[in-house]
């Protein structure tokens, strides 16, 4: 029997980092780009990209997004020195950047990826500016999230 191939991705979402919107409170999000080599775009459209760890930094005037790991096809990637976990650059208007990086510096925020998605053929990233959340933040989110399910189930059986 001939091996079953994986469900494409038909959405426009590539992969979500879900652990941030448990471990942080976030501010305030923004849309980049992302600038890419053809190995890369062709492992995101197999869906093979990863944002848990990911972060961005800002150097030197630019956004760079550290950490995002992309593994490369093997069939796309013969002839390329592939390293899935290298900086890549983030496409933002200069002000944002300063913003951006201002927020980072004084006020004592981070600012980390949410997700990669498609819009028009082109990889978009949606980062954001983030707090870290106290033990106990966490445990009253998880508690709103089990009574707005109870209350779901609850108006379901009516």
């Amino acid at each position: 029997m001939a091996k079953k191939k994986k469900a494409k991705n038909t959405g426009n979402t590539i992969c979500q980092n879900k652990r941030a919107r448990h471990e942080y409170h976030i501010d305030e999000t923004l849309e980049a780009g992302l600038v890419l080599v053809g190995w890369e775009v062709k492992s995101l459209r197999d869906g093979r990209a990863q944002l848990t760890d990911s972060y961005v930094m800002f150097k030197d005037d630019e956004a760079w997004l550290v950490n995002a790991n992309m593994t490369p096809l093997k069939q796309a990637s013969t002839h390329y020195v592939t390293e899935p976990r290298k900086p890549r650059k983030l496409l933002m208007h200069s002000r944002q950047i300063e913003n951006m990086a201002f927020a980072v510096e004084a006020k004592g925020f981070s600012c980390i990826a949410l997700s990669l998605y498609w819009k028009d053929d082109r990889v978009k990233c949606e980062i954001a500016l983030v707090r870290g959340k106290q033990q106990h933040d966490k445990r009253a989110t998880e508690k709103e999230k089990d009574w707005n399910r109870q209350k779901q189930r609850v108006l379901s059986h009516r």
